[in-house]
């Protein structure tokens, strides 16, 4: 039987990926003590990698297919195909942010202005593109940690990551540029894309992953209601597609079963039981398929 070799980021990103995979109908189980979740899929194997190494390693054909920020491929410079881009985080479903950011009282407020300085950064790769597009020379030296502490006194300015910006806030730094926003991606190795299983397997996955995402936030409502009043009600749903409608055994009422936000249901049932609705029920969705 084949087997896709599939790599999960590890770090911040991990309990986010087995939620997301959990509601695309996988279930992922993480060990204290080893490298290789398990899957309820005998068709996959899982590795826990660092996002940052992952794209490396689906290029160099060690993983068949990952998950990895696109800051990680443009780090790397690793050459894979992406397969489909996952909007979702730790903190926020926004892009993260690799921003210069420079002490508060700092006279740097633009890229020209790091020519000579020094810079401390875990993506030197991505730093060191930005710093040539803007026709700059600067130090870029690698921080292994704690990079929001180091100005002013062992470096000028850092090139961090950041969904908030409060980390950078509370260390009394401002943002002076963007330097790449970045987001998720599935992506396969060129050759395990290629064969025909590995990419099937792998565009399931992309297929029930993207569905998990489209029904964050949103919810089912289902609702009997007389048809006389199915104009009233129909003009109260802000629905995701045209809602279903069903006879019922009186014909006289029907079935009424849509989709909507989450954060409009509180709102919403009320005015509808007003316009005639009966026996709403509101029920979570796991995936949205189009």
């Amino acid at each position: 039987m084949p087997i896709l070799k599939l790599g999960i980021p590890a770090g911040s990103l991990q309990e986010a990926t087995a939620e997301l995979f959990r509601r695309a109908g996988y279930k992922i189980t993480f060990s204290s003590r080893s490298y290789y979740p398990t899957i309820d899929d005998a068709e996959i194997e899982c590795l826990l990698i660092r996002a940052q190494e992952m794209a490396r390693y689906v290029a160099d054909g060690v993983l068949d297919a990952g998950l990895t920020g696109h800051d990680w491929i443009v780090e790397t410079g690793a050459d894979v195909h992406e397969v489909k881009e996952l909007i979702f985080s730790k903190v926020s479903r926004r892009p993260v942010r690799w921003v210069l950011a420079v002490p508060n009282d700092s006279p740097i407020h633009s890229a020209k202005d790091l020519q000579d300085k020094r810079i401390a950064t875990e993506a030197v790769g991505l730093t060191s593109a930005y710093l040539q597009k803007h026709g700059v020379t600067a130090k870029v030296e690698f921080s292994w940690g704690a990079t929001e502490v180091k100005p002013p006194k062992l470096v000028d300015a850092i090139v961090e990551v950041t969904e908030t910006g409060s980390s950078l806030r509370a260390n009394n730094l401002r943002i002076v540029d963007d330097v790449i926003q970045s987001t998720p991606r599935l992506i396969a190795n060129h050759q395990a894309y290629a064969d025909d299983w590995r990419r099937q397997k792998i565009d399931d996955i992309a297929l029930m992953l993207e569905g998990a995402m489209a029904a964050e936030g949103k919810v089912g409502l289902m609702m009997n209601l007389p048809r006389e009043k199915l104009a009233k009600v129909l003009s109260l749903l802000p629905a995701l597609q045209k809602p279903t409608i069903s006879d019922l055994a009186d014909a006289d009422w029907v079935d009424v079963n849509t989709i909507v936000d989450e954060s409009v249901v509180r709102h919403i049932i009320p005015r509808l039981k007003a316009a005639g609705a009966r026996g709403i029920v509101e029920y979570p969705l796991n995936k949205i398929i189009d």
